[in-house]
């Protein structure tokens, strides 16, 4: 078998999203296993469930670097320490700067079909606009805010009583399924980007990963 993937995976909360990974990635069927877990904030369950994993960890508060620019490059060089072939932003809640950006594939998630109702609050504005059918998607994260390249996405349907906390929850239970079938996908079979589409597996043209 060829060797695993490399995945550091970014979190900010209780690593619900990471859980799935790391229980995917004890099958060696897979392709991929977690190298590290980041965080911008300490005492935080994504990082115990790393260290129940035995995973190294890192934590890199905004608060301790003189700008954003310096914990940009801070984030960075911590990410490239453990050579990483994808960066998983799995619950993650600040925005990534250029250096990792530039320098790393960084594979996102938001709870909402994008291009509709990117932000923060994606299950809340839905549930406010009254649509029918949500969902969420996997990207490839760049500069802006949940606008990158859509990887995958997968629809939810809004039920009558649904508020913002049980929709939301239906949603993660897919968001984890769904993250963890592309992230495997990626590291096993690779992936192209052109323009704003991007296909899994050997595929012409593009920018091959």
């Amino acid at each position: 078998m060829s060797k695993a993937g490399r995945l550091v995976v970014l979190v900010s909360g209780s690593g619900t999203n990471l859980q799935a990974l790391l229980d995917a990635s004890a099958d060696p069927s897979y392709g991929a296993r977690v190298v590290a877990v980041g965080a911008d904030r300490e005492g935080i369950a994504g990082l115990d469930r790393a260290e129940k994993a035995n995973v190294p960890t890192f934590v890199e508060k905004l608060a301790d670097h003189p700008s954003r620019a310096d914990w940009d490059a801070a984030v960075a060089a911590r990410i490239a320490s453990y050579e990483p072939d994808l960066v998983v932003a799995a619950g993650f809640m600040k925005i990534l700067g250029e250096p990792t950006i530039g320098a790393f594939p960084v594979v996102n998630t938001h709870p909402a079909l994008l291009p509709s109702f990117p932000g923060a609050h994606g299950v809340r504005d839905a549930l406010a606009h009254g649509v029918k059918v949500t969902g969420c998607t996997v990207m490839l994260a760049d500069s802006g805010v949940d606008t990158g390249p859509i990887i995958a996405q997968e629809a939810v349907a809004v039920l009558p009583d649904d508020d913002e906390a049980s929709l939301h929850e239906r949603i993660k239970t897919v968001e984890r399924d769904l993250l963890v079938e592309i992230v495997g996908r990626m590291v096993r079979e690779g992936w192209t980007v052109s323009g704003r589409v991007v296909r899994i597996g050997n595929q012409t043209g593009g920018e091959s990963k």
